[in-house]
């Protein structure tokens, strides 16, 4: 797993154009995301800070605008294994409930920005009503989708399937066709060996759905990817497009 890296808070003035990148937040009526200016901070999130792990105390919930993070269950080893990922589309560390835990791990896989909220900020906005507790129930129900397709692939789908799925979850969050990653962080969160992901993205690249050199991958053709994956990425995608469709309507 990644070691974890610093955190920046960068301003305490928080500007509607930048929170409005995240697309939980720019679902809010404009008065509902104002009047949580005073407690959201926009943070640096470098490559590898972990933001919380299984078991911690939720202090914070993350918005991000450029981030990307990965929820991680983490085994008594140190062994690693991706359930899900969050980024402008979402939120992580969203605790509701007093005294809620974390279920998993938090680490920042593509460093950007977003911006953070107390939990306690969190669950009196909630509580409020409004638009905020519809919007958050829907997404996490895309979450839940996302985790449970992760299950099923993890079972069933080819180590080409299953990287297949990864690169298109990231393109979801990223605004190129271009990734920046290793082979082994790809083997770490798959819960593969590293050599399983050099074949399978050999055989990728020898298809002309990506091209890969050291540290970077193209998407060269992302329907190819799509028909691919399969299935699972397929019902997650709906399940998130759906939502997008739902917050617009908020």
């Amino acid at each position: 797993m990644p070691a974890a890296g610093r955190e920046i808070k960068l301003a305490s003035r928080v500007s509607l154009s930048s929170a409005q990148q995240n697309e939980l937040l720019a679902a809010l009526p404009r008065a509902a995301l104002e009047s949580l200016f005073e407690d959201l901070e926009l943070v640096e999130l470098p490559f590898g800070k972990e933001l919380y792990a299984y078991g911690n105390n939720l202090e914070y919930s993350y918005f991000p605008t450029t981030a990307i993070i990965s929820l991680l269950y983490v085994m008594e080893d140190g062994a690693t294994t991706e359930i899900a990922v969050v980024g402008h589309e979402g939120v992580a560390g969203a605790s509701l409930l007093a005294g809620e835990r974390a279920m998993c791990t938090a680490v920042v896989q593509s460093a950007g920005y977003g911006y953070r909220l107390k939990t306690q900020s969190l669950r009196d906005a909630f509580n409020q009503g409004g638009a905020l507790p519809q919007l958050l129930m829907r997404y996490t129900n895309a979450l839940f989708a996302q985790m449970a397709q992760n299950a099923v692939g993890g079972r069933h789908s080819s180590i080409e399937q299953k990287l297949c799925r990864w690169l298109l979850d990231r393109l979801d969050r990223s605004p190129s066709n271009e990734l920046k990653v290793t082979q082994e962080l790809i083997s770490i969160m798959l819960g593969v060996r590293r050599e399983s992901i050099t074949a399978a993205a050999g055989k990728l690249q020898e298809e002309g759905l990506i091209h890969y050199r050291r540290g970077n991958i193209t998407v060269l053709d992302r329907a190819g990817l799509e028909c691919y994956a399969g299935e699972c990425y397929k019902v997650a995608k709906t399940e998130y497009d759906r939502l997008l469709r739902d917050v617009s309507r908020c």
